[in-house]
């Protein structure tokens, strides 16, 4: 039941996909973390992998760059490979000052300056927001792993390359961090009843010019994938009662 992104046969992906944009982090999360991790999908380079965490399987994929990009893959897993959550994992630039290099987002919800909403024609403003579910299993398995993260509100931007800098008018309603998926995210998650949360790893800081290495992006990246996988595991026990 190929779709025309993703070769996958049904049963190939399980029910719980890590998604990071970057395919070949895609390929380093499996081969890093999972058991017998299998490649499910080439066709794009965009990469899938199902292995096993902890005896759970898990798979893993690259999601691309933007809503649009995300928007696709996402929809596809819900709707077609009958996947029932899906974890962002990704990074984000720190906006909010309590925010610093290296820490970790659970982004309880994504302000977005995207139209990717108008499809639906609601007659007002949908906020996109995380399964509750998720993030308290997320925040639960940060705490038993002593790792600290933040909690709160992410921006979705469809724009890398900005003429104007708005981060300020965000930071001042509060919201933590910008990346560019957890909307589109959201909002498929919401229209097909199933769940979603994004974890994000703090990589810059774009109102100061700060900016982590390529090794610190590893190391910290790998705390918020443990995360990601406890509350990957945390999620299966709970559904299979």
């Amino acid at each position: 039941m190929a779709t025309p992104h993703n070769q996958a046969n049904r049963g190939e992906i399980a029910k719980t996909v890590l998604m990071p944009g970057d395919p070949l982090r895609a390929k380093w999360i499996a081969e890093t973390f999972l058991t017998d991790p299998h490649c499910y999908n080439t066709t794009r380079n965009m990469l899938g992998y199902t292995g096993t965490y902890q005896g759970i399987p898990i798979s893993v994929q690259g999601s691309g760059m933007g809503i649009p990009s995300i928007g696709i893959y996402s929809y596809e897993l819900f709707t077609e490979y009958e996947v029932d959550r899906i974890l962002r994992v990704g990074t984000a630039g720190g906006i909010h000052p309590s925010v610093q290099l290296r820490d970790i987002v659970l982004g309880q919800g994504a302000c977005t300056d995207s139209n990717y909403a108008a499809q639906y024609h609601l007659p007002g403003t949908f906020a996109p927001i995380a399964s509750f579910a998720l993030l308290e299993q997320a925040a639960a398995a940060a705490r038993a792993a002593k790792i600290p993260v933040h909690i709160g509100n992410l921006l979705s931007s469809d724009v890398f390359y900005a003429e104007q800098n708005t981060f300020p008018q965000w930071q001042r309603m509060g919201v933590l961090a910008v990346e560019m998926e957890a909307a589109g995210l959201y909002l498929n998650a919401a229209r097909t009843g199933k769940q979603a949360l994004c974890l994000a790893t703090i990589s810059d800081l774009p109102l100061t010019g700060a900016a982590t290495s390529a090794e610190e992006r590893q190391t910290t990246f790998r705390s918020m994938i443990q995360v990601a996988l406890d509350t990957a595991v945390r999620a299966a026990q709970v559904n299979s009662y």
